[in-house]
């Protein structure tokens, strides 16, 4: 049996990585400070042998006892709401938590995939954005917390791989969607779920022009095993490249939500990206990998998922202060 280490494990997109090596025969080590994960989306594992959790803060040491096969680094908050409200975190997750997940992948010679993001290309001058283009981003901007350090994670992944000659992979995570998603965490899906379930007006900021492109839980998380498994160790880009903009989404919302909310427009906050779709081509041609789950599926199954919350879960509040960061 196999073993594999997730960072970042309690959260939205590493607790359904747990539920897939599980899945797929792995011993799996689960670690999360719980700064932004919760423990609810992985409970259901602690009762399988093969399941083991750590509460740890990944930018300390880290020790494992035993062999490491595999390593995927999930550790980082991802949204601005998080990322806006503890950008000293956010950068050293990404910059001390990866050299410690490096050094020990080097320890343990295990092969380690790393979680970047879309946002590494900022608000882009080249769409859809492939993995050659270096992006546009502004380091000192509010944003640039979260885009500068999944870069810096990029760039010291990189450097691990040339100079200790260990096993890297890349993904650039473009937006996704799905069930175990926070309600309030300040990205548009949930923000407009959560505001129709609750009866309030959606919130646009800006005109509602700037596109987005969602991939389902369950499709990401596909293309994420198959590139940890591939020979290829440049980035790949991981997402749906069906693209939308957020006023024709928010009109989606409604008419899945049965409500009837009316739409409201605010100020668009500093940074907040035009333009966001995936070139999926590498994926397709190295990982033979492309979405399956269409939008109106999955939100289908997301809005079941939000709808099941309890209405403290359901009216509870996140930093609102950073509600003008929702995207």
């Amino acid at each position: 049996m196999k073993k594999v280490l997730i960072t970042g494990a309690a959260g939205f997109l590493g607790s359904h990585l747990c539920d897939r090596f599980i899945h797929e025969g792995y011993e799996v080590i689960g670690m999360d400070n719980l700064i932004t994960g919760d423990l609810k989306n992985i409970e259901h594992l602690f009762k399988l042998k093969e399941f083991e959790f750590y509460h740890h803060d990944v930018s300390t040491f880290v020790h494992v006892p035993g062999d490491l096969d595999y390593i995927l680094h999930f550790a980082s908050p991802a949204s601005p709401i998080d990322y806006l409200k503890i950008p000293i975190q956010t950068l050293k997750v990404s910059s001390l938590g990866t050299h410690n997940m490096l050094g020990l992948a080097r320890a343990k010679n295990a092969r380690i995939l790393v979680a970047s993001t879309s946002e590494i290309y900022g608000d882009p001058n080249v769409h859809p954005q492939t993995e050659e283009y270096w992006g546009n981003v502004n380091p000192v901007g509010p944003r640039g917390v979260y885009d500068e350090a999944k870069r810096f994670q990029e760039a010291m992944t990189m450097a691990y791989q040339r100079i200790h000659d260990i096993e890297t992979r890349i993904v650039r995570i473009f937006n996704t969607y799905g069930p175990r998603m926070r309600l309030n965490d300040g990205r548009v899906l949930p923000a407009f779920i959560g505001q129709a379930l609750r009866g309030e007006d959606i919130t646009i900021f800006g005109d509602g022009s700037q596109t987005r492109s969602f991939c389902y839980v369950d499709d990401l998380v596909e293309g994420i095993f198959r590139l940890l498994l591939s020979d290829y160790d440049m980035p790949v880009n991981i997402g749906n490249p069906d693209e939308i903009t957020i006023a024709e989404f928010a009109e989606e919302i409604i008419n899945l939500t049965g409500t009837n909310q009316s739409i409201v427009y605010k100020d668009l906050p500093e940074g907040d990206p035009a333009k966001r779709r995936p070139d999926i081509t590498k994926a397709r041609e190295i990982l033979d990998w492309e979405p399956k789950i269409h939008r109106a599926q999955g939100l289908r199954l997301t809005f079941e998922y939000f709808k099941s919350l309890s209405h403290d879960e359901l009216y509870k509040k996140e930093h609102k202060s950073f509600d003008a960061y929702f995207r």
